[in-house]
């Protein structure tokens, strides 16, 4: 369920671009033994247009299933992603938790960086994050720290 004051961080600029799913598991063992992680990372396509997008606004990447996201390299899901957001292109970046949007330091900062210049939010099963501002940027700093990224 998305909460009222989580839908007023979604402005109708957010809502005029499109929200971007990126669907990951590390490795090709845990996507065809683990399809319930996959299934729920797709649900979350329900999420964005709880949150007012239009089905059809929703860009899915999953070309990353399989591949570890200890580095963007080889991950052609993940540059596609980065690149779009640069270029504004999507309002809203979505993932299960932040953890699958990249595993180390350099990618998952240049991501979040990314995401706070072009004013694009960041949702995931926890909540609904503004890179832009500053209480949200420390709780995707915690999140990510939990996980065991390193933010130093």
């Amino acid at each position: 369920m998305i909460g009222e004051r989580a839908a007023e961080k979604v402005s109708s600029e957010h809502l005029k671009r499109d929200a971007y799913l990126y669907v990951r598991q590390s490795t090709l063992r845990q996507v065809m033994e683990n399809t319930t992680s996959t299934d729920r990372q797709y649900g979350l396509r329900q999420r964005a247009v709880a949150l007012g997008w239009a089905a059809d606004q929703v860009v899915v990447i999953d070309e990353d299933l399989g591949r570890s996201g200890a580095s963007a390299e080889g991950r052609s899901g993940f540059a596609r992603l980065v690149a779009d957001v640069g270029m504004g292109k999507a309002g809203i970046v979505i993932g299960t938790e932040v953890s699958r949007l990249a595993r180390n330091n350099a990618d998952w900062h240049r991501l979040l960086e990314i995401c706070a210049l072009s004013e694009t939010l960041i949702l995931d099963e926890d909540g609904l994050y503004d890179p832009c501002a500053f209480n949200d940027r420390l709780l995707l700093g915690l999140s990510v720290a939990r996980i065991g990224v390193s933010l130093t």
